[in-house]
């Protein structure tokens, strides 16, 4: 597809916004970025837009058949998926990735030069945490990716809190149960 997917090019980061809290778009620059676009040019322009904003961990792929197994072996915090490719197409891989990972909280941006209204549902359906239009302006990329590793980062610190405190009941209800024991004794 060659719609480009951006009609401004990217900004610097000197220029980009802030959030309210005084935080930069570069606070998550070690969170990794999976980019999976069949076209170069707009891998190209995304990692660009995201390397001037800081972010240093992205791995682009344009053959979308690789697409899960780059998946797999990174790991990323963030895909950025465009629907229309060549082989699989970005629905199927979201609709895998979600049947996949059902346990970790993944956020999935869309990008897509499709303005259908059920394909956008259907990606919605099939799990996109977020869906932006080609072209689309790099200032709002920039902080929708922001605010979806926010949110990836307070799913893992719930994650590790949830876990902290299961060990901690299991260890109490574990010293309980010696305790009660003791005294039937």
């Amino acid at each position: 597809m060659n719609t480009p997917i951006s009609t401004n090019g990217p900004q610097s980061a000197a220029t980009l916004p802030h959030r309210s809290d005084g935080s930069s778009l570069a606070n998550y620059a070690k969170m990794k970025i999976l980019v999976v676009d069949d076209e170069p040019a707009n891998v190209a322009l995304l990692e660009e837009i995201l390397i001037e904003s800081g972010y240093n961990r992205i791995t682009p792929i344009t053959d979308s058949r690789v697409a899960l197994e780059t998946y797999n072996r990174i790991r990323p915090d963030l895909v950025l998926l465009d629907l229309m490719m060549p082989h699989v197409d970005g629905l199927t891989i979201l609709e895998t990735l979600r049947a996949e990972r059902t346990d970790v909280f993944l956020p999935v941006l869309v990008l897509t030069a499709d303005v259908n209204e059920e394909t956008k549902r259907r990606a919605l359906r099939e799990g996109a945490t977020d869906f932006l239009l080609k072209p689309f302006d790099p200032i709002e990329v920039l902080l929708r990716i922001e605010n979806l590793l926010e949110i990836r980062r307070l799913n893992i610190q719930l994650d590790i809190q949830r876990a902290a405190f299961e060990d901690a009941l299991r260890t109490r209800s574990s010293e309980l149960r010696d305790v009660v024991a003791e005294r039937a004794s």
